[in-house]
């Protein structure tokens, strides 16, 4: 007798409720550190922008009279991202837009989890920078406002390595203290819940973007800068937590590499450029709209099949 079924055949028993809880305790780190730095209004922007996620989601499915599926842990997962990666100082209503955006307009609209083509706590936040870009980019630290590390080094100067290692620097929420990332980095490796391929490839090709503009530009290549532009910004934090999104990334191995080397070249490109110092957003979402096109070329061939000589024939 044959079980005929569709695909996928092989289940390892993981549901999606457990990979995102996995993904939330391994965001503690950052979160405890988070508050602690910069202070109990941390806690209320996490609050508020996880509550607005999870109302977004509820009273949508309750409208559009689809199965409730607030309990997959995938709104609370959203809007903790979303606070994350928001200036501790922000309107306390901003995050609340920003959620409704995240949950509404970029997940519930394209068919629910699954179905989004970006990364939605990404997508809100690049909708509120363009939105308020005067609230999003107001930054403070122990307590008084400042200029970030991405900032100071547009402006030719070198923040001090250490602070910035530790994060008690200005910056957002969560990515900051460099420990607190890799730690909770860690954890997900450890339980298996992402692959290295992405982080790595993400991470190597901006290391080597770097070097060669500096090669090329100056002749000679200055690893302290680029240790800085690694423990600066959300580039640690976005190649860990947010790049390696199951739904917005791409499922071949190869196609990860692809993908990694796209988001590390364009965040190069971008902190290069004049107009931003950060780039990490929006070399994200713009990778994730390449992702259908690049597991379309990086697709293994199926046993029996003549492989194409020209890729190009299936795009």
């Amino acid at each position: 007798m044959l079980n005929v079924s569709a695909a996928p055949h092989i289940r390892n028993g993981t549901y999606t409720r457990e990979l995102m809880l996995d993904v939330c305790i391994a965001l503690i780190p950052s979160t405890c550190f988070g508050i602690y730095y910069f202070g109990i209004r941390a806690l209320f922007i996490i609050a508020i922008s996880i509550i607005s996620c999870v109302l977004s989601e509820y009273i949508y499915e309750k409208i559009m009279g689809r199965e409730v599926t607030v309990d997959d842990m995938s709104a609370f997962l959203t809007g903790l991202l979303l606070a994350l990666n928001l200036p501790v100082h922000v309107p306390l209503w901003l995050p609340a837009v920003g959620g409704v955006f995240a949950i509404i307009i970029v997940k519930q609209l394209f068919g629910g989890i699954g179905h989004n083509f970006m990364n939605p706590a990404l997508a809100a936040r690049c909708f509120l920078l363009i939105s308020y870009s005067r609230e999003m980019t107001t930054f403070f630290a122990d307590g008084e406002s400042g200029a970030t590390p991405l900032v100071l080094m547009k402006a030719g100067e070198r923040p001090d390595i250490f602070k910035m290692f530790m994060g008690t620097t200005a910056g957002c929420i969560g990515e900051t203290c460099v420990p607190m990332i890799l730690m909770g980095a860690l954890y997900l490796v450890i339980r298996k819940v992402i692959s290295v391929i992405i982080p790595l490839s993400c991470i190597g090709s901006f290391v080597l973007f770097m070097s060669v503009y500096d090669f090329v530009s100056y002749g000679t290549v200055d690893t302290g800068y680029i240790v800085l532009q690694l423990c600066a910004g959300g580039l640690l934090f976005g190649a860990f937590f947010m790049a390696t999104d199951y739904v917005t990334s791409p499922v071949t191995a190869a196609g990860k590499v692809v993908y990694g080397i796209s988001i590390g070249t364009l965040i190069g490109i971008f902190r290069l450029s004049k107009g931003l110092p950060e780039g990490v957003s929006y070399a994200i979402i713009c990778s994730n709209m390449i992702v259908p096109l690049i597991e379309k070329c990086t697709m293994p061939v199926p046993f029996g099949e003549e492989k194409k000589r020209i890729w190009l024939r299936n795009i």
